[in-house]
């Protein structure tokens, strides 16, 4: 067996390895977490030096539990209640003694069933 395709298998697998709510960590990176959407909460606007433009929060579970989520400009209309969403290479933080998951700068949401 050729090493390198051993590496990239594994390298590949621990990419796309699920990530759960308990799992979740303040400060670290998400590869993947699938959530359904419980609640988004209104838009509102944010002005500061490293963005501007309309931000909501929303709140969604898996089988482990509740999360916090920060929805950014056309992610706000692109998410409904009842989705189930997948956050990719995403971030996860910790506001107000609560985890919150973002996109982050990088990260990326999609809709993964309706």
């Amino acid at each position: 067996m050729n090493k390198g395709k051993a590496f990239n298998r594994k390298k590949f697998s621990k990419l796309s390895r699920r990530l759960q709510v308990k799992d979740l960590k303040p400060n670290r990176p998400i590869n993947r977490l699938d959530l359904i959407i419980l609640r988004v909460y209104p838009r509102r606007l944010i002005y500061s030096d490293s963005y501007t433009g309309p931000v909501a929060a929303a709140c969604g579970r898996d089988e482990t539990g509740l999360v916090g989520i920060v929805l950014w400009n056309e992610q706000i209309d692109e998410i409904r209640i009842g989705d189930i969403v997948r956050f990719e290479s995403g971030w996860c933080q910790m506001r107000d003694g609560e985890l919150v998951v973002s996109t982050g700068i990088n990260g990326r949401l999609r809709v993964v069933d309706r």
